[in-house]
C-alpha cells in the first residue's frame, strides 16, 4: 500500500537523529510515553531496537529500511482516527499506512514514527444494494483487504466481480485506490479510481468521514489517487457486474514499433468498439530480442507446449520486440468455435509477425491471478523476497512514445531490466 500521512526519505540512521544525542533521546521517550496512552481495540507494539528489524521497516522495493517506533494493528477506524489524533499532539511523530507492504521507495514506512498495519483486521467485505432500481450489487471492503480476496468472495460467493483490476492482486483496497490501480481493463472503465462508489476516511485531523461524488466529495476526490496526502483509506464501497467464466487471453508479436503502438491505440478506441473488435483485456510489453531468460523470446509463450519459433522475426528487426496480449471474456454457454472465429476477426486486421501467436482459454480468477502464478515461481527462486525490486510507472504522451521508444526501450534497455517492461495505451479520457 502507498500511501502515508508524513514521510521522510532518509537512511535510518540519518532519519532517527535529532539535534543532539540527549536532545533526541528524550524526544523519543516523549513520543513513546505519548503512544503508551494510546486506548485501542487493535494492538501496539513497540519494537526493540535490539532485535531484527519489523516486516514494518521493509517493503516490496527492498531499497529502503526504515525502523518504527510503533507498529499499531487497528481493530476499527476509531483505532485509526486515535493514531492520527495523537500523532498531532507530537511536533515529530509520523505515522505511514501499510496495507500489504508493496511500496517500491519506502513509502509505507516511518523511521521512528507509527506504522497502520491495515491487515488483517481491517479486511471485512459485504455485499449492498445498487444505489438505483436494476443496479447490480457493490461490495463494501474494508481498507485492508486484498484485492485477491475480492475477488475470490466476490466470484465465489455471488457471482460478481469488480470492473477494474490491477496485474497484481496481492494489493490492498486501501493501497490501490491511494495510487490509481490500474491494468489492461483501464481503458474501457478508467483505473480503480474511478470505479468507487464511497470511501471511508480518517482524515489527517483525525477525523472519520463517509464521502462520495455527492457528499463531501472534495474528499473522495482528494483521497483517491492522492497518496494518502489527504487522509487514511479505511473503507470502499466499489461497483460490481456478473464475472465472466473464461478468458480467451491472446499475445501477438510485433517487430515494428510504429504498428505496434497503432494496433494498440485502434484496440482501446471507439472506432473498434463499433466494429464490434473491442477486447475486455488490452496490455502489452517490450522484450528482449534473444535467448534471455528473463526477458526474451521464452517470455512471450503462453502455456509449457508453445514455441516461439524465432525463424519468424523479419530480417533487419532491432534489439527489441513488442507483445500486445489482449483478453475475451466469455461464458460456459457459449460456444468454443464461435469464440474463436471472432478472436480470429478481431487478429486479422492487425499487423502482427504472422505466425507468432499464442493463446490459452483459462478460467477468469485464473486470468487475473496470472502474476501470483509468477510470484510463487520467483518466491521458490528467492529472487521475489531477496532482491530489491525498483520500479517506475511513467505517462507518455502519444505525440512522445515513438521517441521513448527510441531512446529508452531500443538503447538504454535493449538488454531487458530482469523483469517486465509494460508498454500499453490508455484513453485520457478514462
Amino acid at each position: 500500500m502507498i500511501a502515508c500521512l508524513e514521510q521522510r526519505f532518509l537512511p535510518e540512521s540519518e532519519a532517527v537523529s535529532g539535534s543532539s544525542g540527549d536532545d533526541a533521546t528524550r524526544d523519543d521517550e516523549e513520543d513513546l510515553a505519548l503512544l503508551r496512552t494510546l486506548e485501542l481495540q487493535g494492538s501496539l507494539e513497540f519494537p526493540s531496537p535490539s532485535c531484527p528489524p519489523p516486516p514494518a521497516a521493509r517493503d516490496f522495493g527492498g531499497v529502503y529500511q526504515l525502523r518504527p517506533a510503533a507498529v499499531v494493528r487497528p481493530a476499527s477506524a476509531e483505532d485509526v482516527a486515535a493514531v492520527v489524533r495523537l500523532a498531532a499532539r507530537s511536533p515529530r511523530l509520523t505515522v505511514a499506512v501499510r496495507g500489504n507492504g508493496h511500496s517500491i521507495y519506502g513509502q509505507a514506512m516511518a523511521a521512528g514514527g507509527v506504522i497502520l498495519e491495515m491487515r488483517p483486521s481491517l479486511s471485512g467485505m459485504e455485499l449492498v444494494p445498487g444505489r438505483a432500481p436494476g443496479d447490480h450489487p457493490a461490495v463494501r471492503a474494508g481498507g485492508g483487504a486484498l484485492w485477491e480476496d475480492v475477488l475470490h468472495w466476490c466470484v465465489e460467493e455471488h457471482g460478481l466481480a469488480p470492473r477494474s483490476w490491477t496485474d497484481y492482486l496481492g494489493l490492498t483496497v486501501g493501497g490501490t485506490l491511494s495510487v490509481g490501480g490500474i491494468s489492461g481493463q483501464a481503458f474501457r472503465y478508467g483505473p480503480q479510481s474511478c470505479n468507487v462508489l464511497e470511501l471511508e476516511v480518517v482524515t489527517g485531523g483525525g477525523d472519520t468521514v463517509v464521502c462520495s461524488e455527492s457528499h463531501n466529495p472534495d474528499l473522495f476526490f482528494a483521497a483517491l489517487g492522492g497518496l494518502g496526502q489527504f487522509g487514511v483509506i479505511t473503507r470502499a464501497t466499489i461497483p460490481l457486474q456478473p464475472a465472466p467464466d473464461m478468458v480467451r487471453w491472446v499475445r501477438v508479436v510485433y517487430s515494428d514499433f510504429g504498428e505496434y503502438a497503432g494496433d494498440a491505440e485502434w484496440l482501446v478506441s471507439r472506432a473498434a468498439a463499433e466494429a464490434g473488435d473491442e477486447f475486455d483485456y488490452v496490455e502489452g510489453f517490450a522484450f528482449v530480442n534473444g535467448d534471455d531468460p528473463v526477458n526474451g523470446w521464452d517470455s512471450v509463450p503462453l502455456e509449457p507446449g508453445q514455441r516461439f519459433d524465432a525463424a519468424r522475426i523479419p530480417p533487419g528487426s532491432g534489439p527489441v520486440l513488442y507483445c500486445l496480449e489482449v483478453g475475451l471474456h466469455y461464458t460456459l454457454r457459449d460456444h468454443l468455435d464461435a469464440i474463436g472465429k471472432r478472436v480470429l476477426g478481431m487478429l486479422g486486421r492487425l499487423r502482427h509477425v504472422r505466425g507468432l501467436e499464442f493463446a490459452a482459454d483459462v478460467s477468469y480468477r485464473g486470468f487475473l491471478l496470472r502474476v501470483k502464478r509468477a510470484e510463487a515461481a520467483a518466491k521458490a527462486s528467492g529472487i521475489w523476497d531477496s532482491a530489491p525490486h525498483p520500479w517506475l510507472n511513467l505517462f507518455v504522451a502519444k505525440a512522445d512514445v515513438a521517441d521513448f521508444d527510441g531512446r529508452v526501450f531500443k538503447h538504454i534497455l535493449h538488454r531487458g531490466v530482469g523483469g517486465p517492461m509494460l508498454v500499453y495505451p490508455l484513453l485520457k479520457s478514462k
